[in-house]
């Protein structure tokens, strides 16, 4: 069995998607990344959670991934 994966993205809109590993729409939208997080860990406490890098810095850019 796969291990349950989420993401949390942030839009161009500025705020934050929390979307399953190849899903075309979000589980859900909020405003800030921690209320995204918090989303995520509520829709499945046993999921990894992945959040993208919102900012560049000297060891990496945006298309890295961090763990929640």
């Amino acid at each position: 069995m796969a291990r349950a994966e989420l993401f949390i993205e942030r839009r161009e809109q500025g705020d934050y998607a929390v979307r399953k590993p190849g899903s075309e729409r979000a589980s859900a939208v909020l405003q800030t990344q921690a209320e995204a997080i918090e989303r995520a860990r509520e829709l499945n406490p046993d999921a990894a959670v992945h959040v993208e890098r919102v900012r560049d810095t000297n060891v990496g850019g945006r298309d890295k991934w961090r763990k929640a």
